[in-house]
């Protein structure tokens, strides 16, 4: 098991934000991640307009899981409409 930082930006609206976040919480207990911190960030600016927003919100997952399970969690986070966009980062020991 590898520690990973999982950063996640959701639409603001509250219910898609809620959805999306018990969706990557579901995701990750699948493919046996743990998650050992959930840190909100709160609603920034996006760099560039993604799916026609300029604003999300952002939370902040450090997660331990299997290397091999990284892409598959990826494909399904891909299929999820509630999520803005996302990034696995591998935490260095």
């Amino acid at each position: 098991m590898r520690k990973y930082e999982l950063m996640v930006v959701f639409p603001l609206e509250e219910d898609q934000f809620k959805t999306g976040a018990e969706g990557v919480r579901k995701v990750l207990a699948d493919f046996g991640a743990q998650i050992v911190s959930e840190e909100p960030y709160g609603d920034r600016d996006l760099t560039y307009e993604i799916k026609k927003r300029n604003r999300g919100r952002y939370v902040l997952f450090n997660i331990t899981a299997s290397p091999d399970k990284i892409v598959e969690m990826d494909r399904q986070f891909k299929l999820n409409t509630n999520l803005l966009t996302f990034l696995f980062v591998r935490v260095e020991e």
